[in-house]
Order: C-alpha cells, then sequence, then structure tokens
C-alpha cells in the first residue's frame, strides 16, 4: 500500500493527528480543543522515586534502535487504536526520516519507549510503553533532555492523562497550540545532534 507521506505531514503540521475510530477500526485525522504538552522547561518534574532509578543507571538509551517493535509495543493492549494501516504509516515516516523511537534499553532487552514525529522544532508524541517497570518513564527523562539540548520549541502529548501529568503535562487551548506549532515549524531540529550556537 502506497500512502501520501508529504500530504500526511501536512496534516500533522496543520495541527491534525491520524488515529482508528472504533468499532470499524477506519483511519482518520483529529483535531481537539485542548491539548496536552510536556514542559521543557522548569516545569518538567518527575517523582523522587524515579531519581532513584536515574542514579542508578540501570538503562541506556537509543533512537531507532529497534523502532518496529517500539510501535509493536504501543500497539500492544486490549483497546488501542495503532491498526495494521497505521503502523504501516509509521513504517513509512521512519524510513522517511520522520517517525522516530526513543527507546531504553535493559542489556539487550527493550525496556520501554515512545513513538513520535519530529517536524521541525516540534516532537509530536504519538504513544509510549514499558515491558520493564520504569523503562518508559525513564525514556520520557531522556527524551525531555534531549529534546531541550536540541533546542525543540515543544513535546506534543495530544492527550492529558494522570501519568503525564506526573511530569508536569499541561493543557493549551487548540488556538495556542497551533501558535507554538508554527513556530516549531521554522526551527530546524534533529533528535540525533544538538544545535551548536553561532559563536
Amino acid at each position: 500500500m502506497q500512502f501520501d507521506i508529504p500530504e500526511i505531514i501536512k496534516g500533522y503540521a496543520q495541527g491534525y493527528f491520524l488515529m482508528a475510530n472504533s468499532p470499524d477500526n477506519r483511519l482518520g485525522w483529529y483535531t481537539s480543543r485542548e491539548r496536552a504538552l510536556i514542559p521543557l522547561d522548569a516545569r518538567f518534574r518527575y517523582p523522587k522515586s524515579l531519581q532513584r532509578v536515574l542514579n542508578q543507571d540501570r538503562f541506556t538509551v537509543a533512537i531507532n534502535r529497534d523502532f518496529a517493535a517500539v510501535v509493536e509495543g504501543c500497539a500492544d493492549r486490549k483497546t488501542t487504536w495503532i491498526t495494521r494501516e497505521l503502523k504501516d504509516i509509521y513504517w513509512e515516516l521512519y524510513l522517511t526520516g520522520w517517525a522516530y523511537s526513543f527507546e531504553t534499553w535493559q542489556g539487550n532487552e527493550l525496556a520501554g519507549g515512545i513513538l513520535g514525529i519530529v517536524i521541525g522544532g516540534a516532537f509530536i508524541g504519538e504513544s509510549m510503553f514499558y515491558q520493564i517497570p520504569d523503562g518508559s518513564k525513564v525514556a520520557m527523562v531522556k527524551l525531555v533532555e534531549r529534546l531541550r539540548q536540541c533546542q525543540f520549541v515543544l513535546f506534543d502529548a495530544q492527550m492529558n492523562n494522570p501519568h503525564l501529568e506526573r511530569f508536569g503535562a499541561y493543557i493549551v487551548s487548540n488556538s495556542e497550540y497551533k501558535e507554538l506549532l508554527q513556530k516549531a515549524l521554522y526551527r530546524r531540529c534533529s533528535l540525533h545532534k544538538p544545535i551548536i550556537p553561532d559563536s
């Protein structure tokens, strides 16, 4: 199946996101009156118990070491909006340099990860999962550190929940989100290397 990747990126760049709708699993574009963001400034926080885990250095971090496994991990739940078609779209976005998996590993075992799409200075988080306790939490902390280092403008979590609130997630209106997104689109950022300031 062929997908129009430029049109898909255009949809995300306009503030929409893809999701399969129950019960027929038909894929469609969605938006929301409110969006959840993970702060990239001092508002970002995490539980003290997680700091102890971070201090233990039990996990290593990788980008795109096993993208397909992260997608499968994110989709592996009783109720999922990540259908076969959406998996294929994520794979095409990965092959064309738009989609990323930010992963934690314990030895040679995938501990957890965050699936996202990078457009300019925006990291659009699609989903996250873990298969070793604290795997996704450590991924969240390390991803925020990387996004700050690489001077990203926003980390879009799409929909808020109590888990994300523990990291300082906050709500903005759709109009505020689109303003931030437009600012982000003009920034050229890479997850792989920090921006080096002009001397």
